[in-house]
């Protein structure tokens, strides 16, 4: 069973730790958040394991991670992560912290041809170690912080280093440890954006609706948005999408006609249903201008000759991830491909100029991508 390590609560805590780890050249590290269960996301945890010793720090109870700062964007020492996407996207957001020498043991695992990339996954294959996920979906703004929780949290890094320099030896021995490299590189610069625009074009299937659907649906994801905010509860937790989709497009104008819809739960009918009706009535008294249009992105005229390419360019990866054993989407995605399809190549030179490959794509797959156009021509 793993031991919980010290629950850091201050920055000179923090501080103490980040010395004893001072000699170390890599770091594992992982977050927990609290998105299940609050309006504003916020990272509730965060796990720092170096060669000898690990420690949970608390961001809730201490307002200063700045110490953190040198070590994690100090290339120099590496940073061991599963999934990093997320966590970067959080560190940068809640505290300003920017990660550099990463090495995510998922991406790792998905240039190896990995069939199962979770860390449950990957740990149970090479270490045959069984990670209890129940507290994946668990509040972790719970003061103290319960010791099962605290276990839990601390098994995720555990494990990192020896699984990263497993991982790394393996990338070594097939050729593929700079391909990494660079996608690890792109990775460090990922950063959190807030969503601009209508609220509706977030949701679903709001696509389908018409004008005057979507002024009921903007008015009801508003009202959602206020509510969630108020009763700090994520938005899921206050009204779903399928329901609010439903209400605007059936536009029910009394609480008899929003009770009879199939998919509206008499609790929430109870708790809103008079707003609900309220705001339905709002929208169908907007002027036709005012009515909200989805936004569509203008579509590329279809071109049989790019589709033929295209075509070609599918079987040309099908076969080449299967020579190499890695998933196709990870070799080369679907709008890369169709970007070359349209930008037909004569030679490795010119689709090198256009930029459209990452680096290592370009190397290692750029002269068979132009073989593959050329059968065309």
């Amino acid at each position: 069973m793993t031991s919980i390590p010290p629950i850091l609560t201050t920055t000179a805590e923090l501080t103490a730790f980040l010395a004893d780890l001072a000699n170390d050249t890599a770091l594992a590290v992982d977050l927990e958040a609290d998105s299940m269960h609050h309006y504003q996301e916020k990272v509730c945890l965060l796990q720092v394991s170096g060669t000898q010793q690990s420690a949970l720090i608390d961001p809730l109870a201490m307002t200063d991670l700045s110490p953190l700062a040198p070590v994690l964007s100090d290339p120099a020492v590496r940073k061991y992560f599963h999934a990093a996407d997320y966590d970067i996207r959080c560190l940068h957001r809640d505290f300003g912290l920017e990660v550099r020498g990463l090495f995510d043991t998922m991406i790792a695992s998905q240039f190896l041809g990995e069939e199962k990339v979770g860390l449950a996954d990957v740990l149970q294959k090479y270490y045959g170690v069984t990670l209890d996920k129940k507290f994946q979906r668990a509040d972790w703004t719970k003061r103290p912080l319960p010791e099962d929780m605290a276990r839990y949290a601390a098994e995720d890094t555990c494990y990192l280093h020896a699984l990263g320099e497993m991982l790394e030896k393996r990338l070594c021995e097939a050729g593929r440890l700079d391909w990494v490299a660079e996608e690890f590189e792109l990775l460090e610069a990922v950063r959190h954006s807030e969503h601009e625009g209508p609220l509706f074009t977030r949701v679903k299937g709001a696509s389908r609706l018409k004008p005057r659907q979507l002024a009921v649906l903007e008015l009801l994801l508003e009202f959602r948005d206020e509510e969630a905010r108020r009763r700090d509860r994520p938005l899921f937790k206050v009204l779903g999408n399928a329901v609010m989709l439903e209400v605007a497009r059936e536009q029910p104008t009394s609480l008899r006609a929003l009770t009879g819809l199939s998919g509206m739960p008499a609790r929430l009918a109870d708790r809103y249903g008079k707003r609900l009706v309220e705001l339905v009535r709002q929208a169908q008294d907007l002027p036709q201008a005012n009515l909200p249009v989805f936004p569509r992105k203008e579509r590329p005229v279809r071109d049989p000759e790019v589709d033929q390419r295209m075509a070609k360019l599918k079987q040309w990866r099908s076969a080449r991830a299967e020579e190499l054993g890695i998933d196709p989407g990870v070799l080369i995605n679907n709008a890369t491909m169709e970007e070359i399809a349209r930008l037909n190549p004569g030679s490795d030179e010119e689709l090198a100029q256009a930029g459209t490959l990452k680096g290592w794509q370009q190397r290692e797959l750029g002269p068979s991508i132009c073989d593959a156009l050329r059968e065309e021509r």
